[in-house]
């Protein structure tokens, strides 16, 4: 299984034998090193899309076009700064880093990245630099793709105020981390980053109107929600919905000739 999904265990003549497979597709996980409050590890990002990417490949057929690269551990995540661990990428240095990735990829031929992201402090920079590696290697599909966006179900296992105020290291975080690794989690369950004051009318922290906070505007601990609630069952369910929503997704991709690219037509 490992040998046959992961590019860097595999020999040039596998490599470019994938490459030329019709509908070829690389994953490349992303993750970051940040402070996730007082219980949970800095790579829990990178964790989190590391093991659903894994579960994922094992779900798949086997005789589907889909390749990964290592994890990304390293992110952009400048909203963390003053807790003690977290590291920062600039943002062009991570745009660069993609767009060099993702040349190098599609003159092996390659013609599809996928850039699977777990941590939501990125999500706007991977588009950005999606869209700059797309205009310079026109025959590449990009994909930039966040973790738990447009996962079916997930709202109804978080009960409000938490669906929409938890923004990090809260309930599902913490859940979740503790179904896939209660060892990496501490004992301490922070309820914190609650608003002082309402923002203005039409304004939030994120969604139509986002505001470019800092985690130390709003919490002393890290944690921005309430972690009180946090369990291995519902980290499993969230874990359960989350494997199978990508799975379908990522096979759907590959048996479609989708994005459309400048790529041509071999006809």
């Amino acid at each position: 299984m490992e040998r046959q999904h992961h590019l860097s265990r595999m020999a040039w003549p596998e490599v470019e034998r994938a490459a030329s497979a019709a509908g070829s597709t690389v994953v490349w996980p992303f993750g970051s090193i940040e402070q996730h409050g007082p219980q949970l590890p800095l790579g829990t990002d990178g964790l989190f899309a590391e093991r659903l990417l894994e579960a994922v490949l094992e779900r798949l057929p086997q005789d589907l076009p889909i390749w990964r690269l290592p994890l990304q551990s390293l992110g952009f995540s400048p909203e963390h700064r003053g807790f003690a661990g977290t590291l920062t990428l600039p943002a062009e240095l991570l745009i660069a880093q993609i767009v060099a990735i993702g040349q190098e990829l599609a003159g092996s031929g390659f013609q599809r990245l996928v850039l699977l992201n777990g941590h939501g402090g990125q999500i706007a920079l991977l588009e950005t630099a999606a869209r700059q590696l797309r205009s310079q290697v026109p025959t590449l599909g990009v994909l930039p793709c966040f973790l738990w966006s447009g996962v079916a179900g997930i709202a109804d296992l978080i009960p409000e105020p938490e669906r929409s105020q938890g923004l990090h290291a809260s309930l599902a975080e913490t859940s979740l981390m503790l179904h896939l690794a209660p060892e990496l989690v501490g004992d301490q369950r922070p309820n914190d980053g609650q608003l002082e004051h309402a923002p203005p009318a039409g304004w939030s922290l994120e969604g139509a109107a986002p505001t470019a906070w800092l985690t130390r505007d709003l919490s002393t601990s890290g944690v921005i929600g309430d972690s009180r609630s946090s369990s291995a069952e519902l980290g499993a369910l969230l874990w359960e919905r989350l494997v199978e929503a990508w799975r379908q997704r990522l096979e759907s991709l590959l048996r479609s000739d989708w994005p459309p690219t400048d790529r041509p037509d071999p006809g």
